[in-house]
């Protein structure tokens, strides 16, 4: 077999772990298990997102008072937690082969350093031949830091460790015009970076036990191709799923996002996915967000800036928003924003952000 990809980052999720009554789905595991091992011996650096933790951990225990929604994740998260890892570190076992489990939080991501530190954790484990399993760290995350989804995780993991592609597993084959429910629902089978009309069609429903949908599925695969990185969603309970998509001959029907020949730099790339940690927010004029959403290299400049929202100061991560309240760009500043009407005056206006520090949302 003359496989696709050479490092792979996958996300499985819930409802591909997990029964109908949220016990664990052991026989799906271990043949899952089987794949990526064969995979990992034949030389294919794979590094695994597993969901399934909160949906063994409900089925293990009911909380004993009434608890609000981040507790009872918190409880179940930390009981479900040993199940899972427990069933992977046998299974593999059993192929001579060592998982780590890696449990992390999106505040972890929300410095240049604490990125670096954890790409230097995957970089390590993969040197040694681990199989590294991520899961967000659901004990101790509050709810406005935590992920999305474990799809959110992934994109980023997938990002920080130069994957050639991310493959998504869920309980359906992929991305459809229409709810998978429908009779006339047809599968689309590739998706080009500009493909925007998909998502008129894609139900906003959840899963089950997971916190996501095909939605969020549908728009950080599009951010994760804008990347650079190929993405696959995938039935994740079809026989053999992995083997068939690393396989280059295969005709699995499944979803595939079309990815930017051009990759981002590891700066940008941390960038992308650190919004959520901008301190500072500043409004640009229709002249700056067509010349930031051109093709050309271009650096944000004081005279583009019409209004400063958020105060921030040198090396904080701004939000760049148009006059239309949209966001365009989020960038690491260059300076105090208390300079930015006093560069304005100036003949040669140093860029308020450089183009090596600023990653545009929709610019290919």
């Amino acid at each position: 077999m003359q496989f696709r990809y050479k490092k792979i980052t996958v996300k499985i999720g819930s409802n591909v772990l997990t029964k109908s009554d949220g016990t664990l789905n052991v026989s799906q595991i271990a043949h899952l298990v089987d794949q990526i091992s064969f995979l990992r011996k034949n030389g294919v650096e794979i590094v695994l997102v597993s969901s399934g933790a909160v949906a063994a951990g409900r089925a293990v225990l009911r909380p004993a008072k009434k608890s609000d929604t981040v507790s009872k994740r918190q409880l179940w998260s930390a009981l479900g937690q040993v199940k899972l890892i427990s069933r992977y570190s046998d299974f593999f076992s059993e192929h001579d082969l060592v998982c780590a489990q890696v449990l992390t939080t999106k505040e972890n991501f929300s410095t240049r350093l604490h990125y670096l530190n954890m790409k230097n954790c995957f970089e390590t484990l993969l040197e040694n031949k681990v199989v590294p399993i991520v899961n967000e760290n659901d004990t101790i995350s509050v709810s406005e830091l935590m992920f999305t989804d474990n799809d959110e995780l992934s994109a980023l993991i997938a990002s920080m460790v130069n994957s050639d592609a991310l493959i998504i597993l869920t309980n359906v084959d992929g991305v459809y015009d229409a709810s998978p429910t429908s009779k006339d629902a047809q599968l689309i089978e590739q998706i080009e970076l500009k493909d925007s009309k998909p998502e008129e069609g894609i139900s906003a429903e959840r899963s089950d036990f997971g916190r996501g949908g095909m939605l969020t599925k549908f728009r950080i695969a599009k951010k994760v191709a804008r990347d650079g990185i190929g993405v696959h969603i995938a039935n994740g309970t079809t026989e053999n799923v992995l083997l068939n998509l690393m396989n280059i001959e295969s005709n699995l029907k499944h979803t595939f996002f079309e990815p930017n020949p051009k990759s981002a730099n590891s700066v940008k790339k941390w960038i992308a996915y650190s919004d959520d940690f901008a301190k500072g927010k500043v409004v640009v004029n229709q002249g700056a967000s067509d010349a930031l959403n051109s093709k050309e290299a271009v650096s944000l400049l004081p005279r583009g800036i019409v209004k400063v929202s958020s105060k921030f100061k040198k090396d904080d991560l701004i939000k760049i928003i148009d006059e239309q309240g949209n966001l365009i760009g989020v960038g690491k500043a260059n300076y105090n924003s208390d300079i930015i009407e006093i560069e304005k005056l100036s003949e040669k206006q140093r860029p308020t952000v450089h183009y090596d520090y600023l990653y545009m949302e929709n610019r290919d």
